[in-house]
């Protein structure tokens, strides 16, 4: 089986930021990094569970409404998955999500949040959500970082993990 390409990522030197996760078949998938993996903890579900909502609300009522296929969690919750379709460079992606970030700062309640409309709507936490956006926020305008740290890994049988 192949090793996909999130897994050739070395996690221990990826901060806060964001990358071109891929560019496939018409598709950029974008890693909005918000922690940093291993080092710190991860957004707590609750609040990730929020700012899935908020995000998704802003990117899809957004001037690339058009463009947007997918945005969710990261299983590991360090961070969310866009996926859009064309080409969009890191730059427009950070623009745009500084822009839905600010948006967020000023909301005072979730999107969506009726047992009709989630499948589990009483795992919220827009304070916390709030929290974590306005630390990631700062990080996209004060130390941003957009570039990938491969993983070279020799396993015991000689073999390098590296590329998928």
């Amino acid at each position: 089986m192949e090793v996909i390409q999130s897994f050739t990522i070395d996690h221990t030197h990826l901060k806060p930021g964001i990358y071109v996760s891929r560019e496939d078949k018409g598709f950029t998938t974008f890693d909005l990094r918000i922690t940093e993996p291993n080092k710190e903890p991860a957004v707590a579900p609750s609040a990730m569970h929020s700012m899935e909502h908020l995000m998704a609300t802003w990117f899809r009522n957004s001037e690339v409404k058009d463009d947007v296929v997918y945005v969710g969690p990261m299983g590991c919750l360090t961070g969310m998955y866009i996926i859009m379709t064309g080409r969009y460079t890191v730059e427009e992606m950070r623009r745009l999500t500084m822009q839905c970030l600010e948006w967020m700062l000023t909301q005072t309640e979730v999107p969506a949040t009726r047992p009709e409309a989630c499948g589990n709507y009483l795992l919220h936490d827009l304070p916390m959500c709030k929290w974590e956006s306005e630390r990631y926020l700062h990080r996209l305008k004060e130390d941003f970082h957009s570039e990938y740290t491969p993983l070279h890994i020799t396993l015991d049988d000689g073999k390098v993990f590296a590329d998928a």
